[in-house]
Parts: structure tokens; sequence; C-alpha cells
């Protein structure tokens, strides 16, 4: 779906900023605030750093962004929203990629006590080494 007909389907105003926003999320998956900003300005230069924080969080509230935040590394944004997919991190780079759900219905994991609570998602984010930062060690510890 086009940027224009998401705003509209989610009752949102189409702006040239949200417009912006929704493209430079979906060329830039996990992208963190900042980069989100210099991507919006390569297309409308003039946008502020306010239109863009507003535009995120209305298109968040508005569940056209998703927004995840993985321990010890600031918040970011993906288009990909309501299919309780989990994430992988890189503990050297930070590059963040998705995975999808093991079983593959909501939630995919299954508390063994809700406490009272309405559980409808489960959040997985699994830790360790890219392979770009892992060629990158092998080949620095031959190095001398």
């Amino acid at each position: 779906m086009m940027p224009d007909e998401s705003l509209r389907a989610a009752s949102l105003r189409v702006t040239r900023p949200r417009v912006a926003l929704l493209d430079a999320v979906q060329t830039h998956p996990h992208a963190d605030t900042e980069t989100l900003i210099s991507a919006v300005r390569a297309t409308l230069p003039d946008v502020s750093h306010q239109a863009v924080y507003d535009s995120l969080h209305a298109l968040t509230a508005a569940g056209l962004l998703r927004r995840i935040q993985p321990s010890g590394l600031t918040g970011r944004y993906e288009t990909r929203v309501g299919d309780n997919h989990h994430h992988v991190v890189c503990r050297s780079c930070g590059a963040i990629e998705d995975v999808d759900c093991a079983v593959g219905e909501t939630p995919c994991l299954t508390a063994e006590q809700s406490h009272g609570f309405t559980i409808d998602e489960a959040e997985v984010v699994y830790w360790g080494i890219c392979p770009a930062c892992s060629s990158s060690a092998s080949s620095t510890e031959g190095s001398p």
C-alpha cells in the first residue's frame, strides 16, 4: 500500500512529512530517529525535528509504525506491524534484523501465568554477532 493510502486508511491527514517518514522507515528498517530525520531531510530539506517527532508519534499511535528499543540502544522504528515478529541484534555493531515467530501465532509464547493480564504480544530479542562483525573479528585475529 502506498504511504498516502496507508495514512488515509488510518484516518490520518496526508502530509508531506508523514509520507516522507513512511518512505524513510520503509527504506531504512530499524533506523533510529536521527537516521530518519536525515532521510526525511533528503527529500524535505526544511522539515523540522519536531515535525518528524510528531509524525513518528502519530504514525506509531495509529499502528502504521512499530517502535522497538532493545536494551542499551535508542528507539528504532519499522513498518512491519501487527505480526508479533521478533528481532536479532548484533552485540558489536547494533545491526537489527527481523526474526519470524517460531509458532506464527500471536502471541507465539504462552506465559505460564498471566496474573490477570490479557496478553496480546510476546517480545523476544535474540542477541549475537552479525556476519559482518564475525568476519571482521576473525580477519583481525590473524593480524599481528
